[in-house]
């Protein structure tokens, strides 16, 4: 991480208010109209699975897994992913990620789906969805709906709405 000093910690509950802001400066208002945000607000997002990064005690970073369903299989929503501005382009994201997938590995989470560039989160293991196969709460471009087995062949036979998961475990 070059010359900055990067701690990653799961989010904390005192977290929220700084997370919120985070999310207000780097997504604007658009962000309630997007597709992903329809399904975040209607669950509470898993915070033992969730990330921030510092840098000191400056929050530069967040990343979030809220329980969803595809069809009938359980899995987690990667997002909001998002790091400050000046912050950007030290792997701050990337780091976030790794931490997130690798929580959600260890808690057994088999499938991980989120909405974004698919050349960035490729190289954390995501893959394009085919078209058809998950059906989203508003409109989305297909090209950008990714998965990411935890699991080898947690994709297999998975298919349908995704909705919120209300019967997952609360968050820690």
């Amino acid at each position: 991480m070059n010359d900055l000093s990067l701690t990653i910690l799961p989010e904390q509950a005192d977290d929220g208010p700084a997370i919120d802001k985070l999310y207000q400066r780097t997504f604007g208002p658009g962000r309630f109209a997007r597709t992903a945000f329809r399904l975040r607000e209607k669950m509470a997002h898993r915070r033992d699975l969730s990330f921030t990064a510092r840098i000191g005690t400056l929050l530069v970073g967040s990343v979030r897994l809220t329980p969803i369903r595809i069809g009938a299989a359980p899995a987690m929503l990667l997002g909001p992913l998002t790091v400050e501005p000046p912050f950007r382009e030290h792997g701050i994201g990337r780091t976030l990620i790794e931490a997130t997938l690798k929580a959600a590995r260890a808690a057994g989470v088999k499938l991980v789906l989120l909405v974004g560039d698919e050349p960035y989160y490729a190289t954390s293991g995501f893959k394009r969805v085919p078209k058809g196969r998950v059906i989203l709460p508003g409109p989305v471009d297909p090209d950008r709906v990714l998965i990411a087995e935890l699991s080898p062949g947690a994709f297999d036979g998975v298919e349908g709405r995704t909705q919120p998961d209300y019967e997952a475990k609360p968050s820690a």
